[in-house]
């Protein structure tokens, strides 16, 4: 009998090619995210009205689509546009790949800003425990930022959901159409655990040092 799935080794490699590819995306969009929350999170701590401003900005950026913001920086910018600094000349429009980390960083931004403005607040009530809770609240941003990127598929970027869509493209059978989701399924549940399994026991170990000081 013929394997519902004769090239497993085959899609293996290129799932995972294509997961490294989710992984940089969201990467990217949550170091710029890092920056541009972190300062958002510090003008809060400013001022009343900056603090009202900002409020007001990131619940925009919160809302804010990641689909059509991914499509608008793709046709913003027209082809070609170089930024030129002497002899040295700058592309400045997006690749795809560029297009959806940049479409991610509306919603890392105003997560990182949330939860940086909540950690300093946990922080001046003298609590480090409370403080230390923003790292298992980024590390599930980034995955859920490695799941959004996703929507790279729509734009030809050739992440993991791209390389099951193309791959079952040509099947006509359900059941054989499942196995490589399944697989996909299970490639990414297992990335998502382990990572938030190292997640809690670097929580667990910095609070252990930061108990006795609070």
């Amino acid at each position: 009998m013929m394997p519902l799935f004769p090239d497993l080794s085959e899609f293996l490699v290129e799932l995972l090619v294509g997961m490294l590819v989710n992984f940089e995306i969201a990467f990217i969009a949550l170091v710029i995210g890092l920056v541009v929350g972190g300062l958002l999170s510090f003008l809060s701590l400013s001022s009343a009205a900056l603090k009202t401003i900002v409020a007001m900005l990131v619940g925009v950026m919160r809302a804010a689509p990641t689909f059509v913001v991914m499509f608008f920086l793709l046709n913003a910018i027209p082809q070609g546009t170089a930024l030129t600094l002497g002899d040295m000349s700058i592309n400045l429009t997006p690749s795809p790949l560029m297009a959806v980390a940049l479409s991610l960083v509306p919603y890392s931004a105003s997560y990182v800003a949330d939860n940086g403005l909540e950690a300093v607040m946990q922080l001046r009530r003298g609590s480090m425990l409370g403080a230390l809770l923003f790292l298992p609240n980024i590390t599930r941003a980034f995955f859920v930022l490695v799941m959004s990127s996703s929507t790279g598929a729509a734009i030809g970027v050739n992440e993991g959901i791209s390389v099951i869509l193309r791959t079952t493209a040509p099947m006509t059978s359900l059941a054989d159409k499942m196995v490589p989701f399944a697989i996909g399924i299970l490639c990414y549940g297992l990335t998502l655990q382990i990572g938030f399994f190292l997640m809690r026991r670097l929580q667990r170990r910095l609070g252990r040092y930061a108990a006795p000081a609070g």
